[in-house]
């Protein structure tokens, strides 16, 4: 009796062992596999928005954002109607709540997508880093939050290297920069003003998503026929490629599972993990970038600036990841991440 008494607690030990083990490896698998399907789709979604607006030369991205408001209006409702989400109900007071993030959300996709259809990838991750310059004099002048020396160096850095690249960007182009210059800052007013509104709005991550589409979408659907860019991607003569609908249907698609990832990987890690992925996707959009499109215009200068700039994105990620508790750095990753 005392044998099998000792066999009995021994086996019983070795079960919570195993229980202890097996939750400690799923967290693991959670962790690393949700940061790995965040930086697989913020990667994917610029590669498919370039291939599909340059290589195919699709001729708007107007189009191609109404297409992904599309797809996050209709995604987040079914899931809303399966119960995989939930997010309230409309009434007619939720846009008086949310207002003006839905103009800041479309001005931000339409300029962003634009700005993607005209520069190469290198140039265009290099730009897009003004964003976070942008929005640390936002949180300074609106919320008055103050980084630390080390993120503003790391910051200036970057700045300087875009400076430096742009000074001889033989592929100049003036509409695109402007595109990227006007995305950068619809994104950090976004940023800042989601910051004020989110309490405000009640309304969840997913609410502000599935919203944000869907009272812009109408006016998107205006202005791209206003302009002619439904008549153009009517036009298109390449409805008919199998692989460029399978590409148009992944950028679509892209926009809402990028949204998702975010939320999973800060979910299952932290916003400093979301954070160092996003900096180290841009470095490898970066330079991948010089193969991807065929529109980018190799110059000493420019290469060197490009160089710049990644080696302040490098120290940005470790100033972050040295000051884990830091807030400021945090809210900062909405930006980082573009």
């Amino acid at each position: 009796m005392k044998l099998h008494s000792m066999c009995a607690i021994f086996i019983s030990k070795m079960r919570v062992l195993s229980d202890e083990t097996l939750e400690e490896k799923s967290l693991v698998f959670r962790r690393i596999g949700s940061a790995i399907f965040y930086g697989l789709a913020s990667f994917m979604i610029t590669v498919v928005n370039k291939t599909v607006l340059t290589s195919y030369q699709f001729p708007s991205f107007q189009v191609l954002g109404i297409g992904q408001m599309t797809a996050t209006v209709i995604l987040l409702y079914v899931a809303k109607r399966i119960n995989l989400l939930s997010f309230p109900s409309f009434e007619f007071d939720i846009f008086k709540k949310i207002f003006p993030l839905p103009l800041i959300y479309i001005g931000n996709m339409i300029f962003g997508l634009g700005g993607t259809k005209e520069l190469s990838l290198p140039m265009l991750t290099v730009l897009r880093r003004f964003s976070i310059l942008m929005t640390m004099l936002g949180e300074f002048y609106i919320l008055g939050k103050k980084p630390r020396i080390a993120v503003q160096l790391s910051v200036y850095t970057m700045i300087l290297g875009a400076f430096i690249a742009a000074s001889n960007d033989l592929a100049f182009s003036v509409k695109g920069y402007t595109l990227v210059l006007l995305s950068d800052l619809f994104t950090a007013v976004y940023g800042v003003v989601m910051k004020q509104k989110l309490d405000a709005a009640e309304l969840g991550k997913y609410g502000l998503m599935f919203y944000n589409s869907l009272f812009m979408l109408l006016p998107a659907i205006a202005i791209a026929t206003f302009t002619g860019d439904l008549d153009a991607a009517a036009r298109f003569q390449k409805w008919d490629d199998v692989l460029f609908l399978i590409q148009f249907f992944m950028s679509c698609v892209m926009g809402f599972v990028l949204s998702y990832s975010v939320i999973l990987c800060t979910l299952h890690n932290s916003a400093l993990t979301t954070t160092v992925i996003g900096c180290l996707k841009n470095v490898c959009v970066t330079y991948l970038g010089m193969l991807i499109g065929g529109d980018y215009v190799f110059s000493v200068i420019n290469f060197v600036g490009i160089n710049v700039s990644v080696f302040g994105s490098l120290m940005y990620t470790w100033v972050t990841f040295r000051r884990t508790e830091n807030p400021v750095v945090q809210t900062q990753a909405v930006t980082t991440n573009v």
